[in-house]
């Protein structure tokens, strides 16, 4: 009896004091994260046909690719908060060529496209008057000022008034 009686006592001894260390107040125990992160939005956006380097930009490399199932790719995602119980979350893709034929796992596509809201605002800026391009402007600090008041060019040079003594007479801004 005697024999019996110890074992029993030291294994109760030993199951009540991890379920005080488990329960200590105080203790902080960290939330564990491993694999893809996966939620729905990201399984939203894939659409039948996408290419392989859609998919890779929206949900990012997968954790496992099988050489010999090179068309599935798997997405595995485990999450322990705070010493809870674990939650495993998994999808598989499976692609025909190069493109997106089908979704399996514990995340189902919705059949609704894809509306988000845009975050950027867009601002119309008016057109600006300018008299010169930039080139113009700097071409025109290096060059000589002889150049600016000759022009060779006959057809972009003004035609200048020779006034005779009959036009003088009727133009009063003369006087």
């Amino acid at each position: 009896m005697k024999k019996t009686v110890f074992p029993l006592t030291a294994l109760l001894a030993l199951s009540a004091c991890e379920t005080i260390l488990s329960n200590l107040p105080g203790v902080y125990t960290i939330d564990i994260e491993q694999g893809n992160m996966i939620d729905q939005t990201m399984i939203d956006q894939l659409r039948p046909n996408m290419t392989k380097r859609q998919v890779l930009y929206i949900m990012g490399s997968p954790m496992l690719t099988d050489t010999f199932h090179e068309q599935r790719w798997d997405y595995l995602h485990s999450e322990q908060p705070g010493g809870e119980a674990r939650v495993q979350k998994r999808v598989s893709l499976f692609f025909n060529g190069d493109n997106l034929a089908g979704v399996q796992g514990d995340f189902r596509p919705s059949a609704l496209p894809v509306v988000k809201p845009a975050t950027e605002t867009t601002v119309d800026i008016p057109k600006r008057n300018l008299d010169s391009t930039m080139g113009e402007k700097i071409t025109g600090l290096f060059s000589d000022s002889s150049s600016d008041t000759t022009d060779s060019n006959p057809a972009t040079t003004e035609k200048t008034e020779t006034k005779t003594p009959a036009t003088e007479a009727s133009d009063p801004a003369s006087k």
